[in-house]
């Protein structure tokens, strides 16, 4: 591509394709390469103050959608077994509130029964009942839960078990719903 010698910039001419066999585009399209390859000062400073502007008022959307977004979702009520079936320091699986939220629920030894999600808050491996423990643990990182609370006890989940309200009604035991996760985990 030539450029005129006297520093003007115009529209370069293709002296290789004759007139009549150039295509229409090159015609009507009005950019030039020269020019295509400069950014002046003034559009990089337009560039960078609309994209920082535009992702302020994105953080913004996203700040106020979590104060005003707290709405508790509300859960079905669903049996999931019955009464007798579990055993002191026996376990029931099951899913709720999902059929994709898999379960544990444990009947501790002194009768009474808890329930949380079986995912671990690390990567999601599923968490079994170590009877001889008390606990319960994730076999792929060694994560160990309360089995009272499903606090963390050990291990690098960041967060304790959803633990699953439960209610007996009968003798059938009812899931009810999940309780809030403690404030700041």
């Amino acid at each position: 591509m030539k450029t005129p010698s006297d520093g003007s910039l115009t529209k370069p001419s293709s002296p290789e394709i004759p007139p009549e066999r150039r295509p229409l585009w090159s015609e009507e399209f009005s950019v030039h390469a020269a020019e295509d390859n400069y950014v002046l000062r003034r559009q990089f400073t337009k560039f960078l103050v609309l994209t920082s502007f535009g992702m302020f008022v994105g953080n913004l959307w996203i700040w106020v959608r979590s104060l005003f977004g707290k709405a508790r979702p509300e859960f079905a009520e669903a049996a999931v077994a019955n009464a007798t079936e579990i055993p002191p320091g026996g376990v029931k699986l099951f899913t709720y509130p999902t059929p994709n939220d898999p379960c544990i629920m444990i009947r501790k030894a002194n009768g009474e029964l808890v329930a949380y999600g079986q995912k671990c808050t690390h990567l999601s491996c599923a968490v079994y009942y170590s009877r001889e423990n008390n606990r319960l643990e994730c076999p792929c990182h060694e994560g160990y839960f309360s089995i009272e609370t499903g606090d963390v006890l050990q291990g690098p989940p960041p967060r304790p078990l959803p633990r699953i309200r439960l209610e007996q009604r009968g003798d059938r035991i009812v899931a009810m719903g999940v309780y809030p996760a403690p404030e700041g985990s």
